[in-house]
Formats: structure tokens, sequence, C-alpha cells
């Protein structure tokens, strides 16, 4: 089934990268897992756009979550799609949805977020408090979009994309700078709480057993 689980907007500084303001639809995980699932969304959607480059379109693919969202299990153990726009001015969004969810539809809604958002601030800038940001139209984006097939329709997708090639990656790990590694962030992370630090270690052990046997 297609679906679109989380938005997030960012801010790109020359040293970091601040989450501004994100949209989530957690109805698919239990009740228990949401906090936790929430948390690592919002983890990897900043490290990705720290990770990228500007002007670079950006897909990453989880592998039957096995690097970030092992943890989730059940029905919900499959692959997800991580996808990132970081502009030239240091704006960025990013889109997880499952794997089924169309590319070019995921990133053509993250130009029209980006460009919403600046017509909404027009004097955002870096000094900006991330705070502050009140931007209810990234809750709509995520209902509006949630049948890709309806936004197809809805817009003209062909010519609101530009030219620049999207670069795909197929783990996180990929995406990071050389040396380091994806189990380092996840201990030095402090938008990450004890739970869903202790969730991700027991999903690795997990993993790396069913991968032995």
């Amino acid at each position: 089934m297609v679906k679109l689980y989380h938005l997030t907007l960012l801010y790109k500084h020359p040293s970091k990268t601040v989450t501004l303001c994100s949209a989530s639809d957690l109805s698919a995980f239990g009740f228990f897992q949401r906090n936790s699932v929430q948390e690592f969304m919002t983890f990897t959607s900043q490290i990705l756009a720290e990770r990228c480059q500007p002007a670079t379109r950006t897909s990453v693919k989880e592998q039957d979550g096995n690097e970030l969202f092992g943890f989730m299990g059940g029905e919900i153990f499959v692959a997800y799609m991580c996808h990132v726009y970081v502009r030239a001015d240091g704006l960025a969004a990013t889109l997880i949805s499952d794997h089924e969810y169309p590319h070019r539809v995921a990133h053509t809604l993250l130009n029209k977020i980006l460009e919403e958002f600046s017509n909404t601030f027009p004097r955002f800038s870096s000094t900006s408090e991330p705070n502050s940001i009140v931007f209810p139209a990234l809750e709509q984006y995520l209902i509006n979009y949630q049948d890709p097939r309806q936004a197809d329709s809805l817009t003209k997708i062909q010519d609101e994309l530009d030219e620049t090639t999207i670069i795909l990656h197929n783990t996180v790990q990929a995406v990071l700078e050389r040396g380091e590694k994806l189990d380092d962030l996840v201990v030095k992370s402090e938008q990450l709480s004890m739970q869903s630090k202790t969730f991700y270690k027991t999903a690795r052990k997990t993993n790396a057993c069913c991968v032995i046997l």
C-alpha cells in the first residue's frame, strides 16, 4: 500500500542543520512505537539534509527497515524511502514514504512545500528561531498527497520539476561522510530518547542474528 509518513522542513546552516517544523501520519504504527518512530524519522531527516549537498535532490532507501526503522517490526517491517531536497539557499525539505511512493511525485511535493514556505515567510533567514515557525500547510500537504495518483492528476509534475538529477542511494550509510558510523550518530543524538536508542540497539542485534542464520 502506498503511504506517506513524514514531512520535515529544515534549514542547513554552515555548521549544522536545524528542524523548523514537521508533520507525521503514524496511524500505521502501534501506539507504543509511535514516539520512537517519529523521533527516528526526524533524526533521519536531519542527518540526510545535513549530509546532502545544496541544490541537489536525493532519495535514500532504508533496506527492509534494517538500518534505522528495524525496531518497527510486524507487518510494517518494510522498505522505506527518504526523499531529500536541499535548495541553494539552505532551505531543505524531506519526505519519508514506503518504497512504492513515486519518486517524481515525492520530489514535486518537496519543491511545492519549499516554495509555499518561502512565500509564507519571505523574511525568513538563517537567524530566525526554529521554535517560532508555525506552518500548518505542512499537515495539509501530508493529507492531500497520501494518494499520489490524485496528486499527480492535480499538478503538472513534469513541468514543475526541474532537470536536476535525483541521486539514489541504497542505504543511509552511503550518504554519511567517510569515517562516520550510523551507530555513533544514534548514540550521540540529542533528538533520540533513551527508549528509542534502546530499541535501535536491540533491533541491530536481532537483525545481525537473523543475517547469520
